[in-house]
Order: C-alpha cells, then sequence, then structure tokens
C-alpha cells in the first residue's frame, strides 16, 4: 500500500522574510504543520476531523535552498505510516524543480476532549493508503 503525496500551495509573505532577506528557516516548520494539518483535514472523515488532533513530537529539517519573497511554494506532504497513536510524515518544500527543504516529522494523534493521545483506527488506513 502507499500514500498519495498531498499538495499544499504556500505563498511567502513579507512576515516570512528575515534579515538576510530570505525565508526564516523558523517558518518552514510552520508550512510543515500547515501541510500535516491541511491533509488530515482534507482526507479523514469529518468525524474523525472533529475528535482528533494533532502535536508535534519531531522534526528532522534540511535545508537545501533559500525561499524568497513572493515566490510560489509547494509543500508535498506524505504520510509513510502509522503505528498506535504515532504518524510519520515526510515533506518537501519545493519550489519549480528547486527543492528548498526536505523534512521528517512525526506526530501524535490526541483525543480533542481529553487532549490524551489516541490511537489512529485501522478503519482509517482506506483514506490514506491506496492499494497498490
Amino acid at each position: 500500500m502507499s500514500a498519495t503525496p498531498f499538495q499544499f500551495p504556500i505563498k511567502v509573505l513579507p512576515e516570512d522574510i528575515d534579515f538576510m532577506g530570505h525565508v526564516n528557516n523558523a517558518r518552514y516548520l510552520n508550512w510543515v504543520q500547515d501541510a500535516v494539518l491541511a491533509h488530515w483535514q482534507k482526507v479523514a472523515p469529518a468525524e474523525e476531523v472533529a475528535a482528533k488532533a494533532w502535536v508535534a513530537l519531531k522534526h528532522e529539517i534540511t535545508y537545501r535552498k533559500p525561499a524568497f519573497l513572493d515566490d510560489a511554494v509547494i509543500a508535498q506532504t506524505v504520510l509513510e505510516r502509522y503505528n498506535g497513536a504515532r504518524a510519520f510524515y515526510r515533506t518537501v518544500i519545493s519550489r519549480g524543480e528547486d527543492v528548498l527543504a526536505e523534512v521528517q516529522s512525526s506526530w501524535c494523534c490526541i483525543d480533542a476532549e481529553t487532549l490524551r493521545p489516541a490511537r489512529i483506527g485501522e478503519h482509517l488506513r482506506e483514506f490514506f493508503f491506496a492499494e497498490d
């Protein structure tokens, strides 16, 4: 089974730019979070989206090239696997053919009411992974 990559368009805004004239490194992590959460909200059933939330556990980011004001950037994220309450994503942030950053991240699914870790049910596998 393989997951379908999710495309998340990003517009670089003036507030993203740091003193060196390019996107501040911290903004890339915001983009990853935005892409992962948008993926969940688009693919998961509405009752699951309402009942669960996500918190980041770990990000490992490799910066390749800078992004600049008004660049049209895409974050392509893919859910590689999940186990229990943990999900593992790979996100590539690019501008056209140029890869700007690559990010491996892990996330914890939590119950929206109790804020305690919540297992990701096997019934969700069909929404995220296609049969090969």
